[in-house]
């Protein structure tokens, strides 16, 4: 029998060396591939170039390993899909996730064709997840993501926007293990990367640091910020006899909106698409009882809106919707039909604990109505919601 042949995307990290070298354990036939995602000059990501030195350590690793290693130079794809996509959302004012638009448009997309072009029947990755594999009466496969043994590291998450047929030439050879465990087996193999630090950047376009990668595609503007007063009139609002569940949903659902007199201007800021709802850091004003968090951002009139302490309610709700052309189902077998609901675990935003929550499809799109208020629910992040341990299905939050 044919060894199966694997594309292992190697980024010079620890997760990748080790999900090569356990596939190589397996039997498989294995080959290292690595992303260069970046070179715009007119952006400057940051003034070393990691991505140098982790295309290295892959080689190195892939040297080590006895696999034959490529770099493939994936920039234009990433300029067009991620990046033009992440300034103009932030023009917007909405707060994009590049990592989960990264996986859908470029790991498991261009790189997952470049990988069936030659002649592999898996892509791999080195993502703290798990696939399961239903077999249908009918002869056919459903396939499951599910949840990362590693509690701390779970990445399901990231991968929520992945489809059936990305997920059936998929495999992740790392869920089931958790992080120390990971680097145990790099150092007891003596792979380079055994203690190397986690990346912590836009994807994978190495160290970044994200106002001042922005501030040089989006021009500063000076603004006002304006505090808003917890007992302000858009939180007194009585409500309402709902006649039916989804006149409840939409109101809840409803952000409030807010202008200049509802509070007092007490500072200036450069941009407020620099900004993001629930942001602390980099608003530099002083002089508060509690800190001050971001609430709202008014681009089009460039105001920043903020209120003091975790608990502001312009900060809490319940509810948030999702269109239908930005809902997914990464199991198309379970989505709901209109006037249909399920009851869930939700979360909206990675490493948030998951939350009771319970989804509302109506013909435009679908509510995801939680239990508990929610913190900072932001538009253009992803919400995901999960079956026990199995990611079912996401939206961008509109």
């Amino acid at each position: 029998m044919l060894m199966k042949k694997v594309v292992v995307g190697l980024s010079g990290g620890v997760d990748s060396s080790v999900a090569a070298y356990l596939l190589k354990e397996q039997g498989y036939d294995v080959i290292g591939l690595f992303m260069k995602n970046w070179h715009d000059d007119s952006v400057t990501i940051s003034e070393e170039c990691p991505w140098l030195e982790d295309s290295n350590d892959a080689l190195i690793v892939a040297e080590k390993l006895g696999i034959p290693f490529q770099t493939v130079d994936l920039s234009v794809e990433y300029k067009e899909r991620i990046v033009d996509y992440m300034f103009n959302e932030y023009e917007r004012g909405r707060t994009p996730n590049p990592d989960v638009l990264c996986n859908r448009e470029i790991k498991f997309d261009v790189f997952l064709k470049i990988a069936l072009q030659l002649g592999a029947d898996y892509v791999a990755t080195g993502h703290y997840c798990r696939k399961g594999t239903i077999q249908n009466t009918d002869g056919t496969e459903t396939y499951q993501l599910l949840s990362g043994k590693d509690p701390n590291k779970d990445q399901s998450y990231f991968l929520c926007q992945l489809s059936q047929e990305q997920l059936s030439k998929t495999l992740f050879p790392i869920g089931e293990l958790l992080k120390p465990e990971v680097r145990k087996i790099a150092a007891e193999n003596n792979l380079i990367t055994a203690d190397k630090k986690d990346s912590q950047g836009l994807c994978f376009i190495g160290k970044v640091h994200l106002p001042e990668f922005l501030q040089q595609k989006l021009k500063p503007k000076k603004g006002v910020i304006v505090e808003v007063p917890s007992d302000a009139h858009q939180f007194a609002t009585a409500v309402p006899e709902f006649q039916s569940e989804r006149e409840r949903l939409l109101f809840q659902a409803e952000k409030p909106s807010y202008s200049e007199t509802d509070g007092k201007v007490v500072g200036e800021h450069q941009g407020a698409h620099y900004f993001t709802i629930g942001q602390r850091k980099g608003l530099n004003v002083g002089g508060t009882k509690e800190p001050l968090f971001v609430i709202e951002t008014d681009v089009d009139k460039n105001i920043i809106y903020t209120g003091q302490g975790k608990s502001h309610p312009g900060l809490l709700r319940n509810t948030l919707f999702i269109k239908e052309d930005e809902l997914h189902w990464v199991r198309p077998d379970l989505a709901l039909g209109v006037d249909e609901k399920m009851e869930v675990m939700a979360r909206i935003r990675y490493r948030q604990p998951l939350q009771p929550a319970t989804l509302y499809k109506v013909e435009n799109g679908l509510f995801v109505d939680f239990e508990e208020k929610q913190s900072a629910i932001t538009e253009g992040q992803f919400a995901a919601w999960y079956v026990e341990d199995e990611l079912i299905g996401s939206g961008v939050i509109s």
